[in-house]
């Protein structure tokens, strides 16, 4: 919410530990999770941005916060308007090439086809070397007949049927229950209570 206004801020964006995580809805409202020792970043264009760190001390699992925006507007001065004066020197500098584009291109061409030259290797090589090369790939083709290519096997660890063996004892774990959307106009004036009665022992 706005710090004067109090007027809802619609769509500011929320990062958690610096990621992405949502935008606030069109009544400036959020709902997020997050765990003790995070920090959440409330930003929107033209405001400051507002940063809050999540206590390790909490007890609690559902929690209502309130997070009040100071406009970040600069007022400057009057806008004065000149025209530019010409330099000379970066007019000839800068001047358009009378060269054909013709000519552009194939001197690309040429310095494309330098680098990829001294970069790449040549597909030709030693004619023994190819042989033995197109030997193994027919020997690695015939073991691989009729079964799974080696490049498309899969290992599976041990280590994996212990969460297995755990869920299939246990079973999945309850879904959370969906967290509230709106503030009722209750928890609404609540906020807004503390946040004035905080401004006032500031003061």
């Amino acid at each position: 919410m706005d710090t004067k206004t109090l007027y809802p801020i619609s769509n500011s964006q929320i990062f958690i530990n610096r990621s992405f995580s949502s935008v606030s809805n069109t009544d400036g409202t959020f709902t997020f999770t997050v765990n003790r020792n995070d920090s959440i970043l409330f930003k929107h264009l033209g405001y400051k941005s507002v940063l809050l760190s999540v206590s390790d001390t909490l007890a609690g699992n559902d929690f209502v916060t309130g997070i009040y925006m100071n406009s970040d507007t600069l007022a400057i001065g009057e806008v004065v308007i000149v025209p530019k004066f010409i330099n000379l020197k970066s007019e000839i500098m800068n001047a358009p090439s009378k060269i054909p584009s013709t000519m552009d291109n194939a001197r690309y061409n040429v310095a494309i086809s330098a680098y990829q030259g001294r970069t790449t290797q040549g597909r030709l090589g030693d004619p023994s070397a190819n042989y033995d090369l197109l030997r193994q790939r027919q020997k690695v083709d015939a073991y691989e007949k009729g079964g799974i290519p080696s490049d498309k096997m899969v290992g599976i660890s041990p280590l994996l049927l212990i969460p297995a063996a755990y869920l299939l004892i246990h079973g999945l774990p309850e879904k959370p229950a969906p967290m509230q959307e709106k503030l009722t106009e209750q928890e609404l004036n609540q906020i807004h209570k503390k946040y004035l009665e905080s401004l006032n022992q500031q003061k």
